[in-house]
């Protein structure tokens, strides 16, 4: 069991003292178990609730927690955490549109349980299921987001007549799809477009037909350059840890000098590159190696430049 981040131990915080009260003298492997965490993290868990409550901060005014006599916990005074917390209205309507603009989006997977969630939150919330105040449209054909998620599940190639954002200029493009994606409530294709000859994504809104194209899928690009959902394990110094957090980080281990391991998942090489090389020394790739490799390539191209510009009398 790994450690994890702040924002998973402030989670994990909140619902564990409710928890703790439904199961009553359960035993903190028990417990541990349960939350997915160490025996050892769980303890510290506890002894910081402890010295958590209220405004003041008195003995009458702390959450108080027995479960250091036999080995079993018992919730003496939970404070204001005596049931799980709720949504609130707001956090209910932003989870709510969002779930279905994703019902939407061509090529997901198990839409049956974004459906489900969807109405399960909808009586939730209190909406009627003829009310329509909460809806979101994400502007696409019908026929174009068919045509996708077909392509997506066949992993057959796509003829795409695009409108470009940036050129104005609409163009005929064969398109390898690997996914779809939401960005700032826009939905994106992702995939190998073999005009470019490499990995494009393309909005969907801006797609202005599409077909299915003849033949095998055909995809020259190495596995290796590929790389959405590849991920690296980074020994990461207490001066740049905000990446744990920032970046969605799993923490899997601690080095003897105090830096932590941190696991990180990215979609482009040179990004991720780029963000150990602008730590200045404070963050170091340990796996895989070929990252490893590209960030020494990096940094030894840059120090070149910098014994160039250093060389002008």
């Amino acid at each position: 069991m790994s450690a994890s981040t702040s924002a998973e131990r402030v989670s994990r915080m909140l619902a564990l003292v409710p928890w703790l009260i439904a199961h009553d003298g359960v035993t903190i492997e028990q417990t541990a178990l349960h939350f997915e965490v160490s025996p050892e993290q769980l303890e510290k868990d506890l002894w910081l609730l402890i010295v958590c409550g209220l405004p003041g901060y008195g003995p009458d005014q702390l959450v108080d927690i027995d479960f250091w006599d036999d080995g079993r916990i018992h919730v003496i005074d939970p404070q204001t955490l005596d049931r799980p917390l709720r949504l609130g209205s707001e956090e209910a309507m932003s989870l709510l549109l969002g779930l279905r603009m994703l019902e939407q989006v061509p090529g997901v997977y198990e839409r049956s349980a974004i459906v489900s969630a969807t109405e399960k939150l909808t009586r939730a919330v209190g909406i009627p299921d003829d009310d329509a105040t909460v809806s979101a449209e994400a502007g696409i054909d019908p026929v174009i987001s068919a045509a996708v998620a077909t392509a997506i599940n066949m992993s057959s190639d796509l003829l795409i007549t695009y409108a470009s954002g940036t050129s104005d200029v609409v163009s005929e493009r064969r398109v390898s799809p690997h996914q779809v994606v939401l960005a700032d409530g826009r939905a994106y294709l992702e995939g190998y477009c073999h005009l470019a000859g490499a990995l494009r994504t393309f909005r969907l809104d801006r797609v202005i037909a599409v077909s299915t194209a003849s033949g095998a899928t055909e995809e020259p690009i190495p596995a290796a350059a590929h790389e959405v959902g590849s991920s690296a394990v980074l020994a990461v110094a207490s001066g740049s840890a905000w990446i744990v957090d920032v970046l969605g980080g799993q923490i899997v281990g601690r080095e003897d000098d105090g830096r932590i391991q941190v696991r990180v998942e990215y979609a482009d090489r040179r990004w991720l590159v780029r963000l150990v090389l602008s730590r200045a020394g404070q963050v170091e790739v340990l796996e895989p190696a070929s990252v490893r490799e590209s960030v020494s390539d990096a940094a030894a191209r840059a120090l070149m430049v910098y014994v160039d510009v250093q060389s002008f009398p």
